[in-house]
């Protein structure tokens, strides 16, 4: 971690989707590397937030609510924040949502990305940039084997399809305005991330919690389809390694990246749910026998070993542990929602020793 330290320190950095659990974790974690951040995003969502209760806005320098869809605001603060480096999180991240609201998915997600990447071509000092997508922008082959950063792009439903739009505005701009110049742009594609704080609806372990706190047992979809599960701190380590690239001038890494757990942690919802109850003894789960119209992969898997070769990128914790610190997490907020901000800086330290 010291050469991420001296990479970050002192730099310039904005980030989209600060408010939301990968965008907090990612702001705190940028904050040890002694980054100088600037967030911009809707307000967070929800009661209560990893955002508020770990108090991720003191350490920012500056700190916008406001929509990646409005153009003009979004060209205003990232030209008052002069970024050495662009990190794009901010989206609408839900499957099921897509298909509720596909316009405002299609519309954060693929304009929302055409205007950062338009903002950034103003901003002289930009050097690097990393949009970050899912795992969910490959079309989906049913392959028992992991999908690879050239197989092909796709998607059925609003969100997957909608975040394979992302990549390829991505590879537009990359092509069309800097090939001959200007801030190297890379993608990274992760799967689905765990840990503490995070509070979404429609999310496995937040429902699990919500289900805890209300003495019910939660309702399971699909218990038998594998994901790509991994500690939210793993990817988010894996694009501070690819941004610190790019920041360097490494024109071979402006290019797209698959951030993925290794894969025996490729595992059923049922296995994570049985892992979860292990620290948490009185979550239980039934089968949902309601029939859904959203459709869903039942498995996806990635290969990185790209981003392993090429980035020096390795799971740090095996699933194992990332399901013990996530747990833990939780218990800790429960006791002291207070002390949020303490206990996710000692996972932090933990993460990087």
């Amino acid at each position: 971690m010291d050469a991420l330290a001296h990479a970050f320190k002192g730099r310039r950095v904005f980030v989209t989707g600060h408010t939301g659990f990968k965008g907090a974790w990612l702001c705190l974690f940028l904050a040890r590397l002694g980054a100088r951040v600037t967030g911009y995003s809707l307000a967070p969502s929800g009661t209560p937030t990893m955002f508020e209760l770990a108090r991720v806005s003191d350490t920012l320098e500056r700190h916008h609510i406001a929509d990646v869809r409005d153009q003009a605001a979004l060209t205003r603060a990232m030209a008052d924040a002069a970024p050495e480096l662009v990190l794009h999180l901010a989206a609408q991240a839900l499957v099921r949502h897509g298909y509720a609201d596909p316009v405002t998915t299609w519309s954060t997600n693929v304009m929302g990305t055409v205007h950062v990447l338009e903002a950034l071509r103003a901003c002289p000092d930009a050097r690097a940039a990393l949009v970050v997508t899912t795992d969910k922008c490959y079309e989906n082959q049913h392959w028992p084997w992991g999908y690879r950063e050239n197989d092909r792009l796709g998607g059925h439903d609003p969100y997957s399809a909608s975040k394979a739009g992302a990549e390829l505005v991505a590879h537009s701009y990359r092509s069309s305005f800097f090939a001959a110049g200007g801030p190297l742009l890379a993608t990274a594609r992760a799967g689905n991330v765990i840990g503490g704080g995070d509070w979404s609806l429609d999310r496995l372990i937040p429902d699990a919690v919500r289900a805890m706190q209300q003495g019910n047992a939660l309702p399971v979809r699909s218990p038998h389809a594998t994901r790509p599960w991994q500690h939210v701190l793993e990817p988010l380590h894996g694009y501070l390694l690819l941004a610190a690239r790019l920041l360097a001038g490494d024109t071979a890494c402006a290019g797209a990246y698959n951030f993925g757990p290794d894969a025996a942690d490729n595992l059923s919802v049922a296995t994570l749910l049985g892992g979860l109850q292990a620290h948490w003894p009185q979550l239980a789960w039934r089968l949902d026998g309601e029939q859904h119209a959203a459709k869903e992969a039942a498995l996806l898997y990635l290969d990185s070993s790209k981003a392993r070769q090429e980035l020096d990128w390795q799971v740090r914790w095996p699933l194992a542990t990332g399901i013990e610190q996530t747990a833990a997490w939780y218990a800790a907020a429960a006791r002291d929602p207070g002390g949020a901000r303490a206990f996710t800086e000692q996972q932090l330290e933990h993460f990087c020793a």
